[in-house]
């Protein structure tokens, strides 16, 4: 569901680069006041899984179609929303950045659609007061069925926000109707298998961590819940992104249907023409392969590939610049939250002190 510089007028870009921004410096704020002391930690390595889950596109079969993990509502039980949406900012920047999957211009549209429906809709409005009402210790089944909710509305509404996004903009030939409807479709069944994905991660953690509430502080630092997400995204991105699918995403799959065409134009304003440049750039693993460096694919031909190309790939396709890429991601995700983190810890020990040297007001 990245979407493509293509789609969007620089106005409506610019206006989600705003209230995605705005939404991002006030989680920074609200993980300042966080007393986990294995909170960024533990945001690291979950970074860097989510990063190598979201290069493995699963097959739907009968549709010619695949999909990706979002990942935000796992993040959203694991963490909390304010460090959940930090996290998934982090992955979409660096895929946007370095391998340039989805657009700069799109970024902040992209935070929205993938990070503030997911952490702030789904999770505080559908997951946590149904898990409530399911009392104190929900059955495995209750838990998980409330799970696989949650996501696939976090997934409908990205899917939602991506058509209104493409609309509003006005500069595709993208037909409202149909984009809707085939938008709509496909992600559901990617939420469905997004759903059951997360609901079986969630209840395996619940099941081998008993002593510890999700999205609580637990009894003691979890160095082998953090070991483990370490190990599991080295692996995911390593090894388990060969078996990627090749055939087109959702987004993708919904354009070439809505219009009979593979790609969208490529929009003639100044502000892409600069912004392509720039990620040209910037993008040193063009596709997650080593070797494109400054042939970067522009932003409408990244996003939205001919889908008879994926014919006849191989599968799996066992390619070393695949695992670097993953790999590298992962190391480049973690090391931005670690450094949002530290500079969150920074912003806290100054407030902290400042206050301990006004000292008490007297009257």
């Amino acid at each position: 569901m990245h979407m493509a510089d293509a789609l969007l007028s620089p106005t409506v870009g610019v206006a989600f680069w705003a209230a995605s921004g705005a939404t991002l410096a006030w989680c920074s704020r609200r993980i300042q006041k966080d007393t986990r002391d294995y909170l960024v930690p533990l945001m690291g390595v979950l970074g860097a899984f989510v990063f190598a889950a979201q290069m493995i596109n699963f097959t739907l079969p009968g549709t010619g179609s695949s999909g990706h993990i979002g990942g935000g509502l796992l993040l959203s039980i694991l963490l909390g929303s304010p460090a959940a949406f930090i996290v998934i900012a982090s992955v979409l920047t660096v895929q946007a950045l370095f391998f340039a999957d989805g657009g700069l211009l799109a970024l902040g549209a992209n935070l929205f659609n993938l990070g503030i429906f997911p952490c702030f809709i789904a999770f505080p409005l559908i997951y946590r007061p149904l898990l409530a009402r399911a009392g104190d210790h929900p059955s495995p089944r209750r838990m998980g069925a409330i799970t696989l909710l949650a996501t696939v509305v976090a997934m409908q509404f990205g899917a939602l926000g991506v058509v209104i996004e493409t609309q509003l903009s006005g500069i595709s030939s993208l037909p409202l109707g149909a984009f809707l409807w085939l938008m709509q479709s496909i992600h559901l069944a990617i939420g469905l298998v997004e759903g059951i994905a997360t609901a079986a991660l969630v209840l395996f953690i619940r099941q081998a961590r008993p002593d510890d509430a999700v999205s609580a502080a637990p009894v003691r630092f979890p160095i082998r819940l953090i070991a483990g997400w370490g190990l599991a995204a080295v692996i995911t991105g390593g090894v388990v992104s060969w078996f990627a699918s090749s055939q087109p995403d959702g987004l993708e799959w919904s354009i070439a249907h809505a219009t009979g065409k593979a790609e969208v134009s490529e929009p003639e304003s100044a502000l892409h023409a600069r912004i392509a440049a720039l990620q040209k750039h910037s993008a040193v693993l063009p596709d997650y392969k080593l070797g494109n460096a400054g042939n970067a694919p522009s932003a409408a031909a990244k996003d939205v590939p001919t889908p008879q190309e994926s014919k006849h790939a191989v599968w799996p396709a066992v390619d070393g610049r695949t695992s670097l890429s993953g790999v590298v991601g992962g190391v480049a995700t973690l090391i931005l939250i670690m450094a949002i983190g530290y500079l969150s810890y920074l912003f806290r020990r100054r407030r902290q002190d400042s206050g301990a040297t006004a000292g008490p007001v007297v009257p």
